[in-house]
């Protein structure tokens, strides 16, 4: 099945980062599987220190955080995983959505005995970073989230985006027989094109202090990501110029140190 164009983005940064680095997201020293509400979850630990838990994006996996998993390893104990219905981490059930996948991290969370942890999410991983926050503010320190959307529609996303996006699904709806892996990646898919459904008013209540990112010319909306800064109370945002949807990829460096600084900060 042909991924949608969010996702393919996702995937081609990823497999950019997998070229240079194949370590992450297949190192049986440092991986672990956790049973977290039905499935197993699939987890790598690099470092010590507070907790840090990174968050990949739509169709991508472990790997595509390589770009920063070695600096935060030198000063976090850092925990990456594979979402839900993501990489090593099987979930034959119908259903998907970022609430499900917020749960399953304060659940994994429990299980490692973390009281609460700094998190990092990338895209759909924005996403649950933003859901954890609103579902589970206990579990979070600070929060950094890169190019999330808070809707899936043509005022969160930029206009050509959500054309191919709407092309591919009308395409593949009504398909009379679909493989195993093609239902897997039809949810997968379906999670960007239904979800998420996150109100302002909703995020108005999150207390958490979150640095709400986008590239200057993200996939998403620059308005979109402003408003979402906005109605975060403690919240600051970073637009990265002369980037697209990949800021911790494509400015793995800058993107680091900023973050860093900031879950370091007094402010607020």
């Amino acid at each position: 099945m042909k991924p949608t164009c969010l996702l393919f983005c996702c995937l081609f940064l990823s497999n950019l980062l997998n070229a240079q680095n194949d370590q992450f997201g297949n190192n049986s020293k440092a991986g672990k599987y956790y049973t977290v509400r039905g499935i197993k979850l699939y987890t790598e630990e690099y470092g010590t220190g507070k907790p840090l838990v990174l968050f990949h994006g739509n169709g991508g996996s472990i790997s595509s955080m390589s770009g920063i998993i070695p600096y935060f390893s030198k000063k976090y104990r850092t925990i990456a995983l594979d979402s839900r219905a993501h990489g090593k981490s099987v979930d034959s059930g119908d259903s998907l959505s970022f609430e499900m996948m917020a749960d399953d991290v304060a659940y994994l969370l429990d299980q490692m005995k973390i009281d609460s942890a700094y998190i990092i999410g990338w895209s759909d991983g924005g996403i649950i970073a933003l859901e954890l926050a609103m579902r589970h503010p206990e579990k979070i320190r600070r929060l950094a989230s890169t190019g999330a959307n808070l809707w899936p529609d043509s005022t969160a996303l930029l206009p050509g985006l959500w054309k191919d996006e709407k092309k591919y699904f009308d395409s593949q709806t009504g398909k009379a027989k679909i493989t195993s892996e093609e239902k897997n990646s039809w949810k997968v898919f379906m999670l960007d094109w239904e979800q998420p459904n996150i109100s302002l008013a909703s995020l108005r209540k999150i207390q958490t202090p979150s640095l709400i990112i986008s590239g200057d010319h993200d996939i998403i909306r620059i308005e979109h990501t402003v408003r979402i800064f906005q109605n975060i109370p403690k919240a600051e945002l970073w637009i990265l110029p002369d980037s697209g949807h990949g800021t911790l990829i494509e400015h793995a460096m800058e993107f680091c140190e900023t973050v860093d600084k900031f879950f370091n900060s007094n402010n607020r």
